[in-house]
C-alpha cells in the first residue's frame, strides 16, 4: 500500500504585518482637488430676466448691509457728507443738547393743524391772527437765533480742538442737523441729551 506523501495544503490567507504605517484609510487629496472642493459652484443666469433679478438681490443686500451699517455708526457705510472727525463731532454736539430749533417741526405742524379746525367765524379770526401776528414770527426768530448760534459754536469748538481739520460746511452741517427731529435724524444720535453714550439696542 502505497503510503501518502502528498500534505494537505491551507488555502487560508495569513495576514502579514503592512509595513506601510496605519492612516486613515484613504490616499491625501491633491491640492487642487481639495482647493476644487471648497469653492462654491456660481450659477450663471440662465437668461437676462434672471441676471436682472440677481443683480436686485445683489443689490438689496448691499443696501441693507449700509444700512445696518449706518444704524451701528460705522462711518465706514456714511455718505461722504457725514464722514470725518469733525461732522462726528457736529453731529455729537448737537445730539447732546435740547435746542429750540429741533421743536420747528413739530411747532409749524401744530399751527397747521389749528388753522384747519372749522372753529366758528370769529374764533377763527382770533386763531388766524394769533398766528401770524405771534406764532410764525416768534418761531422764525427762534429758528433763526438758534442756527446761527449752533453753526457758530460748533465751528469755533472744532476750530479749537481739532485744528488740523478743515471748517468747510461744519457749521451748517450742525445748524440743518439741529433743525431736525431727534428721532428722524440720520446718521442716528450716538449721544443722550446730557453727553450720555446711547446704549445699543438688544
Amino acid at each position: 500500500m502505497r503510503r501518502r506523501s502528498q500534505t494537505s495544503v491551507d488555502d487560508t490567507p495569513t495576514l502579514t504585518d503592512d509595513p506601510k504605517p496605519k492612516g486613515k484609510g484613504r490616499p491625501t487629496p491633491k491640492r487642487r482637488d481639495a482647493e476644487g472642493k471648497r469653492r462654491q459652484p456660481v450659477s450663471a443666469p440662465k437668461d437676462r430676466k434672471e441676471a436682472y433679478r440677481q443683480m436686485r438681490a445683489k443689490q438689496a443686500a448691499e443696501r441693507e448691509k449700509a444700512r445696518r451699517g449706518m444704524l451701528a455708526g460705522d462711518e465706514r457705510y456714511f455718505p461722504a457728507r457725514d464722514k470725518g472727525p469733525a461732522r462726528k463731532f457736529a453731529r455729537d454736539w448737537v445730539d447732546s443738547r435740547r435746542l429750540p430749533s429741533q421743536y420747528f417741526l413739530p411747532f409749524s405742524l401744530l399751527i397747521l393743524l389749528a388753522t384747519w379746525i372749522p372753529w366758528p367765524m370769529e374764533i377763527r379770526a382770533q386763531v388766524l391772527n394769533l398766528v401770524i401776528a405771534v406764532g410764525w414770527p416768534i418761531m422764525m426768530i427762534g429758528v433763526l437765533f438758534t442756527s446761527v448760534y449752533v453753526a457758530w459754536k460748533v465751528k469755533r469748538e472744532v476750530a479749537q480742538k481739532m485744528p488740523g481739520e478743515s471748517l468747510r460746511g461744519v457749521g451748517f452741517y450742525a445748524a440743518m442737523r439741529a433743525l431736525q427731529i431727534r428721532r428722524l435724524r440720520f446718521p442716528p444720535p450716538q449721544v443722550l441729551p446730557g453727553g450720555k453714550p446711547v446704549q445699543p439696542k438688544r
